[in-house]
């Protein structure tokens, strides 16, 4: 791992076990074991650090999803993906991205460090609500709209049914966070969840 890598990764962890608002340039320097002067060579402060560790998310999501053979971030383009997909491939969709969020060392520490800062600090807190509800919710409402215009699901509300998707799988996440012996009966929940949805949303009149 090149230094520039290195100091993410340990700025993350740092961030992660003490709170982002805890940590200072010096303290990431001394973990990865360089002087902050030549820490200032690769970032220009914090912040930089910051937005770069967002960066790496981003591509670290694009590749995970661009192996489930989906976009991840266009409804548009995903809404296409979704109304032809069976309810297996759905399942084994679901539970890809589900496993990549529980145990992505990057993801999961990224997660932590919100968690810790969402009462302490105004920018991450709503930044944890854009990450993990206002975009997914909106990302999934639009794919059911597209999706019940065309007759793939039933003529429903398409925020609602985004409620009804992502809630649940994101308290298991939470559940997995707190209690890792529970991922084997999450994942079985996780998909009981992901096919009734389909059973209660898919338009059976069709074709």
């Amino acid at each position: 791992m090149n230094t520039k890598k290195r100091i993410l990764d340990e700025a993350l962890t740092l961030f992660a076990q003490k709170g982002y608002g805890n940590v200072y340039v010096g303290q990431i320097a001394e973990a990865v074991g360089i002087k902050a002067p030549s820490l200032y060579k690769h970032y220009k402060s914090k912040q930089d650090i910051f937005n770069a560790i967002l960066d790496e998310m981003k591509d670290r999501y694009d590749r995970q999803t661009a192996a489930l053979n989906m976009n991840g971030s266009d409804a548009y383009t995903d809404a296409d993906i979704f109304g032809a997909v069976s309810e297996d491939g759905l399942v084994e969709m679901g539970i890809g991205l589900f496993s990549y969020f529980l145990h992505d060392e990057y993801v999961c520490r990224f997660r932590k460090m919100l968690t810790l800062e969402q009462f302490h600090n105004s920018e991450l807190s709503r930044l944890y609500t854009k990450q993990y509800a206002d975009e997914p919710l909106n990302y999934q409402a639009t794919i059911f709209s597209i999706l019940c215009r065309g007759e793939v699901l039933k003529k429903e509300d398409a925020d609602i049914m985004a409620l009804h998707f992502f809630a649940p799988i994101y308290m298991l996440l939470t559940i997995c966070d707190r209690h890792p012996e529970r991922e084997t009966e999450s994942l079985k929940m996780l998909e009981r969840h992901i096919r009734q949805f389909s059973r209660i949303y898919k338009e059976t009149t069709r074709g």
